[in-house]
């Protein structure tokens, strides 16, 4: 089994056991604040569960129907788990006012605040955990996972902080107000996850540090006339590279692949945590285009 199928099989778990947890007690005490904390890992526990499979279909091999793979599935995951997320952290919002409306009474608060210290001690682990596994990935899934339980960790802290506010002082609005700040911090940390999804499906270019030391290596070479056309995109496990290089007219193929591997080469060792696939194209001139005109070319040739 691979570390970021592991990763979400523990998460899952950890998170139905604090969903239980959060519910019997926000349940029974009435606090928004938990039972918003209930609902968000119930939504974890969902989520977890659903990038454990959208994993498993990302690393499912090429097909000639799917023929360079299905690591998009991660991108997809990412922006149905940060629209999740929102609409999450839209409902907290809406209990939140409801409480500062009616002024309901909150009970239980010793096993209450209890529960959300297990709560923030398990869930410290669990980010521990899933961090070092997106770190040694680089998943997309499993950063998404890793970022929404440090918001969980902070929510978990402030509604600890609320429960303990209304223990002191018995001021019911502190869980209301607590609640509703909680909702916009969910909201909030749902949108990098949502962004990240959509550049990947959009087919952005890869992080522009990257993209100049691929540039740099192709300059350096000095047995490449020029390059041009260089393009970049990810789906999040395979880098994906193409680009035209300019050599001699009459160089021997065999010394222009021998050149183009060393490239190649080169441009992996940028980040081995990634599979590449680099496409190289080989010119006896320079002939710049640019997508328009390529786009105009093409036309013009089912035209005539």
């Amino acid at each position: 089994m691979s570390p970021q199928k592991k990763a979400t099989i523990v998460a899952s778990v950890v998170a139905i056991c604090l969903t239980a947890l959060k519910f019997i007690i926000g349940i029974a005490s009435g606090s928004v604040a938990v039972l918003a904390s209930a609902i968000d890992s119930l939504l974890d526990t969902l989520i977890s569960i659903f990038n454990f499979f959208a994993i498993k279909k990302s690393e499912e091999k090429s097909t000639n129907e799917f023929q360079y793979g299905k690591g998009k599935v991660q991108a997809i995951a990412g922006v149905i788990e940060g629209t999740v997320i929102t609409l999450s952290g839209f409902y907290i919002i809406y209990e939140a006012i409801q409480k500062a409306i009616h002024g309901s009474e909150t009970t239980l608060l010793t096993p209450a605040i209890w529960v959300m210290l297990i709560s923030i001690v398990v869930t410290f682990i669990l980010v521990k955990y899933l961090l070092k596994v997106a770190k040694d990935t680089d998943n997309l899934v499993i950063k998404s996972d890793a970022l929404h339980y440090q918001t969980d960790l902070w929510a978990n802290a402030s509604v600890l902080v609320a429960l303990a506010i209304v223990y002191v002082t018995g001021l019911e609005i502190v869980d209301a107000i607590f609640g509703f700040a909680i909702g916009i911090y969910i909201i909030y940390s749902a949108y990098e996850i949502i962004v990240e999804g959509i550049e990947i499906l959009l087919d952005k270019a890869l992080d522009a540090e990257i993209v100049q030391k691929i540039h740099e290596i192709l300059e350096n070479d000095e047995e490449v006339t020029s390059y041009h056309w260089l393009k970049t995109r990810t789906d999040g496990t395979i880098n994906f590279i193409e680009f035209h290089l300019v050599f001699h007219p009459k160089m021997y193929l065999l010394d222009a692949h021998r050149i183009s591997d060393n490239i190649e080469d080169k441009i992996r060792r940028l980040d081995c945590k990634k599979a590449w696939l680099i496409t190289p194209h080989y010119d006896p001139y320079n002939d710049v285009y640019t997508n328009e005109e390529y786009l105009e070319a093409s036309a013009r040739l089912c035209q005539d």
